[in-house]
């Protein structure tokens, strides 16, 4: 079986359940694990992710408006992978290629691979994709362990809090800077799942756009910068940028994280488990530990 994932987040399940060899293009954002940078890249952004995050608003919306494409597939590449299966996803065409146009290149396709598409709003969803994937591959008996295992991370985490009978921090998790976005989607359930409430958003929600004063009154003790994509080096940055802004001086009272967006809030995979751990550490240090280097640092 040949595989092109079309989403950061299916690469990473389809590592997960020890799929690597049937994966032969992938993503230009695709990282993790580091052996799938070797395959055939078959996608471009129309984007320059590395601009600041104002200038990235607005360079979006511009292409929105014209009605260009923010991404570019390569469609001669995939068709010369000859793929059996394309998994792609139907969240948002903002952050991977819409599963409109995989569905239309994979018509034009003989024979047509079939299509996967990912769509997990929640903690469950995104169990029920990565299941999804390991059905199309074949792969049943691999998930099966691969799927005990993070929900009895998850048992571990929830069973701690209950018997500490832990106190919910107030917590607000930011998804970008410039314009300030609240972190929606399974990132709500995220902080619930780690002994925290989430004071700005609600489980399966869009993430929503909000400015500085919202999230002031909404009252967080804990404020977690996690910018969608950003690694923890990018995302301790953007957190310096905020604080450094006179609407957000009040933060200095809260503690203020940053965190590995990329690999532990952003993409909704196996490793979001992780971000539960990580936020439950952040939260909750007496009872996890501190959160591990690589994937959160305190700013303030």
């Amino acid at each position: 079986m040949r595989v092109v994932s079309l989403l950061p987040a299916a690469t990473e399940m389809v590592a997960a359940l020890g799929g690597l060899e049937l994966l032969v293009g992938v993503t230009h954002e695709c990282d993790h694990p580091a052996v799938v940078c070797s395959r055939v890249r078959v996608t471009s952004a129309g984007v320059d992710g590395e601009a600041p995050p104002g200038d990235v608003d607005r360079a979006t919306r511009a292409l929105v408006v014209e009605g260009r494409p923010l991404f570019t597939i390569y469609a001669e590449r995939i068709r010369a992978l000859r793929p059996d299966v394309l998994l792609t996803q139907r969240l948002c065409d903002v952050c991977a290629v819409s599963e409109t146009d995989v569905r239309a290149l994979a018509a034009t396709m003989l024979p047509a691979p079939r299509v996967v598409t990912l769509a997990g709003t929640g903690l469950e969803s995104v169990i029920a994709d990565i299941s999804a994937v390991a059905d199309a591959l074949d792969l049943r008996d691999e998930a099966e362990e691969l799927l005990d295992g993070l929900r009895a991370r998850l048992a571990t985490v929830h069973d701690t809090l209950k018997r500490a009978a832990a106190a919910r921090s107030r917590v607000a998790v930011i998804e970008w800077g410039d314009p300030i976005y609240a972190a929606g989607h399974w990132v709500p359930e995220m902080v619930r799942r780690a002994g925290g409430e989430d004071v700005l958003a609600k489980p399966g929600e869009h993430s929503r756009l909000c400015e500085a004063e919202a999230v002031q009154a909404s009252g967080p003790s804990v404020l977690v910068i996690a910018p969608c994509g950003y690694g923890l080096a990018r995302a301790r940055d953007e957190a310096h940028r905020l604080l450094a802004r006179p609407e957000w001086s009040w933060a200095r009272a809260c503690a203020v994280w940053a965190m590995d967006s990329n690999g532990l809030v952003s993409r909704p995979g196996p490793r979001l488990i992780d971000g539960v751990e990580t936020l439950a550490r952040i939260m909750h240090p007496s009872l996890f530990g501190p959160p591990l280097a690589a994937h959160a640092v305190v700013v303030a």
